[in-house]
């Protein structure tokens, strides 16, 4: 139990059901679904399609998503990728044969969105409502104006020079060039219009027809290779999850062409070390050496699994899980292992469990703030910029290639234990999703801490030859990783988000917690 003498926050305990967002806004539109007798299923969509509007710089429906969802009695989760492809015409040999490269606000950057077919993918296959009724909150705050929230603000602020080089997002996200402060009603009635749209045609509404028209053709002006087949060609995937056995506990994710992989290659790494008993420090040191030794895998090998074959039974296997912990030097820190630094902080994950025991772990993005930058003047759509994870590099599986997934960071976790859901987890945060499901998971399952105290504890993330590090690590663990060889490099600001609901079934009771680091709340009932 926390300190009730100092500032924090406990975890949320609710009888019937819960919700944990990065946003007020989306925690309560989730909470008035499943009051009015909607499932897991119909509260996520509702709760991200509000998220979309008041959380502009990190998510939107010109996005991606990703879904772990668990229903009641399931022994297995369900994943859905809901990520997008590349154009048609977008081969690795177009782009070197005129020296184009990835830059985050090219068009190139911008597969098509694959966020609206996924939600409408869910809602067909587990929701009760229809995606039109769904949007209604979204559309409200679209059209009558949303309070922007104090870390939404923040960010905002920090993206200034993104939106301004696109005079649609200028417009629309600016205020005589300026980031709205917390406290400023901000309204998008062009998006507005652009979610009626959706809701009374369905997936037509955004993949055909005009709003398809009006983005195709900003790209194509910007030099862009996108066509109107590659939009109507849009279709998530249902995919067998990966999973791997951590202390008694079954841990699933979405496989590659996620990061959720290497989650699982560190837990497995980490089986050979009795953590619980580990000091901060050797616990800091083993957490970034089991991070190289995955991410690198990670970058050689996780590609859009269609077109290229990612060894996952090798990277799973006690082979590798051998070869990984011998590279581990507990008294001194490997060389490091270099991969591109696209590092960035930006995505939402929201968690919810129905009266019924359904549990649905989602997470949406666009990538890094304000994606792209490029808004389609006409629909009001944002555009991501998750082309930026492909690499142009011919015989790499991460290389651009036509109508296909990049690499992808953002990645929702589903825990389980003897065939039960225990706890749909996830953490934001670009590349370091995969280390913190693992710190995450370790905090619950090894130290013992509750949902929010896990989520409270301070973060490390080994990238680049460094560790990034927040405040709050105890007196002398930084000097003590600096005397092993570490590069400590203190963090910019918090290490991501994060949100989990854990299912107390001894109790008959619900845990929520939902990461301080963002304005993010847990609600139940």
């Amino acid at each position: 139990m926390r300190d009730f003498s100092k500032p924090g926050r406990s975890p949320v305990y609710a009888a019937n059901a819960a919700v944990a967002t990065s946003h007020p806004l989306s925690t309560l539109a989730a909470i008035e679904v499943l009051r009015s007798g909607g499932n897991a299923v119909d509260a996520g969509i509702a709760a991200v399609a509000v998220q979309c509007v008041v959380d502009p710089l990190m998510t939107g429906i010109g996005g991606d998503c990703f879904a772990l969802y668990a229903p009641k009695g399931a022994a297995v989760p369900i994943a859905l990728n809901g990520s997008g492809r590349s154009p048609a015409a977008a081969h690795d040999a177009w782009f070197l044969e005129r020296g184009i490269t990835l830059t985050p606000t090219s068009p190139h950057a911008v597969t098509v969105p694959g966020a609206v077919a996924a939600w409408a993918k869910l809602l067909q296959d587990h929701g009760t409502r229809s995606l039109g009724e769904l949007l209604q909150p979204a559309i409200r705050y679209a059209e009558d104006g949303y309070p922007v929230q104090s870390r939404v603000a923040l960010d905002w602020s920090r993206s200034v020079e993104r939106v301004a080089g696109d005079p649609a997002s200028a417009a629309t996200y600016l205020i005589d060039g300026h980031a709205p402060v917390a406290g400023t009603i901000m309204r998008h009635p062009r998006l507005a219009a652009t979610l009626r749209r959706i809701a009374a045609e369905g997936l037509r509404g955004f993949y055909e027809g005009p709003v398809a028209e009006d983005i195709v053709a900003r790209l194509r002006d910007l030099g862009g290779l996108h066509t109107l087949d590659d939009f109507a060609a849009a279709a998530p995937e249902i995919v067998t999850p990966v999973t791997t056995r951590y202390r008694g506990y079954d841990v699933y994710e979405c496989p590659p062409s996620g990061q959720g992989l290497a989650v699982l290659m560190m837990l497995n790494v980490l089986t050979h070390y009795d953590v619980a008993a580990l000091s901060e420090l050797d616990r800091v040191h083993l957490f970034a050496e089991a991070c190289k030794q995955a991410y690198h895998h990670r970058d050689a090998l996780f590609a859009d699994p269609v077109l290229n074959r990612v060894p996952v039974e090798h990277l799973l296997s006690e082979a590798w899980r051998a070869s990984a912990h011998g590279a581990i030097d507990m008294a001194r820190a490997q060389e490091p292992v270099i991969w591109p630094e696209l590092v960035h902080k930006d995505t939402v994950y929201l968690s919810v469990v129905d009266r019924d025991g359904n549990a649905l772990s989602l997470i949406n993005s666009i990538f890094q703030g304000f994606g792209s930058g490029i808004t389609a003047p006409e629909s009001g759509v944002l555009l991501h910029n998750r082309g930026l994870s492909f690499r142009i590099d011919p015989g790499h599986p991460n290389t651009i290639g036509p109508r296909k997934r990049p690499m992808h960071t953002i990645i929702p976790g589903m825990l389980m234990r003897d065939g039960q859901t225990v706890a749909p987890f996830g953490v934001m945060g670009g590349h370091y999703q995969a280390m913190g499901h693992v710190e995450l998971l370790t905090g619950l399952i090894d130290r013992g801490l509750d949902v929010q105290e896990a989520l409270d504890a301070p973060r490390s993330f080994a990238y680049g030859g460094g560790i990034e590090m927040e405040p709050g690590f105890s007196e002398g663990v930084v000097a003590g990783l600096e005397a092993r060889g570490h590069r400590t490099i203190p963090a910019s600001g918090p290490i991501g988000g994060g949100q989990i609901i854990w299912i107390d079934r001894q109790r008959g009771v619900l845990a929520a917690g939902s990461d301080p680091r963002k304005d993010g709340s847990a609600l139940g009932y």
